[in-house]
């Protein structure tokens, strides 16, 4: 088994903010795959599928970003998935928009719901894709919050939407390939 999440703040008011880059392409990969969020399991609404022969679990936690590590951390439990099978897809303040990165470890950049999943697992040893989202002209704590909760402009819209393709096919490469082949292709 394989669990897939993607970082997202839960609800319709922020459904189009830069934080919820990684729901988005968790929705994108599972509507290519034909797969539906119809369950819930620990505090996060769930897919279940399979691609490529691998099983899959696909999570959007319904806590806010900053607190993902406690549903992240009961689905491992839950499903006995290894982090190496773990794979979050989340926002990065560090790279320029539209930029996709795969790591297969490694800390949290900062990024908040990261450090959480991190704390919450004991470990920083499991794949992970990060989405560009660039950073304010202001680089104070205040002015990154509303950054990140504010809603992408049409222009940053359209260098998203691409990216969101980008990390449906790293996806897919991870689950095919693994994630040193999906590190090789699309980083």
């Amino acid at each position: 088994m394989k669990l897939i999440v993607g970082l997202g703040n839960p609800g319709k008011t922020y459904a189009h903010n830069r934080h919820n880059v990684g729901f988005r392409c968790l929705n994108y990969f599972a509507r290519h795959h034909s797969i539906r969020f119809d369950k819930r399991q620990c505090r996060a609404r769930i897919g279940v599928g399979e691609v490529a022969g691998s099983k899959l679990l696909l999570a959007k936690p319904q806590t806010f970003v900053n607190i993902s590590g406690r549903v992240v951390g009961c689905l491992v439990e839950k499903c006995d998935v290894p982090l190496s099978n773990l794979l979050v897809i989340h926002d990065d303040l560090d790279l320029p928009l539209g930029k996709v990165r795969i790591r297969q470890s490694g800390g949290s950049g900062g990024h908040k719901g990261m450090k959480s999943i991190i704390s919450t697992l004991g470990s920083e040893d499991f794949p992970r894709i990060r989405v560009g989202i660039g950073r304010p002209a202001q680089d104070d704590e205040d002015a990154i919050v509303s950054y990140v909760l504010g809603d992408l402009t049409p222009q940053e819209e359209e260098v998203i939407r691409s990216a969101i393709t980008t990390v449906a096919e790293a996806i897919d490469c991870f689950l095919t390939q693994g994630i040193q082949a999906a590190m090789g292709k699309f980083n």
